[in-house]
């Protein structure tokens, strides 16, 4: 029963629990496949489409998630808990984290594309530039570190989202 401005439940149940997995899975999911990606350059052929895929989806439900729990948090505010405001001050500050590794994982696929090409082109020739072979470094350098601060971000909201709804439940 979800519409586009009611996100408030799903078949009756709460919609943000429920959009928040596939940000807790996704985007975790994404950084793991991108690192791999960034460490293994020779899987990303084969696995660049499904790496963008997970992201694009990880990436996509952070807004939803938000939405969603901006919903319920104006439902339970009478409550008056506040680990629920910081949970929701924490899940909002996720969305740049969350962008900013979709960009890095784009960078990543066309800096490695480019990359291959020039190591391609350099078999036949040595004197062909290591230029996007160096960029290419960089970005899994910075695709890592991006991955790895979505995804302690993540975990740190989604525990102050269970504690908040834990301790507010043993209090009441």
């Amino acid at each position: 029963m979800a519409l586009a401005n009611d996100l408030v439940t799903i078949f009756g149940l709460p919609a943000h629990p429920l959009l928040v997995h596939a940000v807790v899975v996704l985007l975790p999911l994404a950084a793991a496949g991108a690192a791999a990606l960034a460490v293994v350059p020779r899987w990303r052929q084969r696995y660049a489409w499904p790496l963008l895929g997970v992201t694009l989806l990880g990436v996509g439900s952070v807004p939803l998630a938000q939405a969603a729990g901006d919903q319920l948090y104006a439902t339970m505010a009478a409550l008056g808990n506040p680990l629920i405001q910081r949970h929701a001050d924490l899940g909002n500050d996720l969305l740049p984290f969350a962008l900013g590794f979709g960009v890095v994982v784009v960078a990543l696929l066309v800096s490695g594309r480019l990359a291959d090409r020039e190591r391609a082109a350099a078999v036949d020739d040595s004197a062909v530039p290591k230029t996007w072979r160096r960029i290419a470094v960089v970005v899994a350098v910075l695709v890592i570190a991006a991955g790895t601060a979505a995804t302690v971000q993540t975990v740190r909201i989604g525990h102050s989202g269970s504690t908040a709804v834990w301790d507010g439940f043993g209090t009441s």
